[in-house]
């Protein structure tokens, strides 16, 4: 999904597909044995592309979206990407459990 800010692209990649074992319905399943969440996204340094887990992308949350953003930094050329985060992005990052905080000014 494109950021409507106009930012870069961030697109959430589909979680690794199940080995297509049948499981047993008798025990609980285990949060850790979950997917993590993936992200696609692109640097804007060395224009490649890359699958991002949600532990190395952070969220900042302002008070207008103009201070709202997301960073990570590149896996290629490790160079430091900043980008805008509309309300989709944030609603994507957040649901993905990228860790996030909230911008207050002091």
């Amino acid at each position: 999904m494109s950021d409507a800010t106009g930012g870069g692209t961030l697109r959430a990649a589909r979680p690794p597909q199940d080995d297509g074992q049948p499981q047993d319905d008798a025990e609980p399943q285990d949060a850790a044995a979950a997917p993590a969440a993936v992200f696609r996204a692109n640097c804007t340094h060395c224009r490649s592309s890359f699958q991002l887990d949600a532990g190395a992308l952070r969220l900042a949350i302002g008070a207008s979206s103009r201070s709202t953003f997301y960073s990570f930094t590149c896996p290629e050329c490790g160079e430091a990407v900043r980008k805008p985060a509309g309300e989709r992005i944030v609603e994507l990052l957040t649901g993905g459990g990228v860790p996030t905080m909230r911008l207050t000014g002091g």
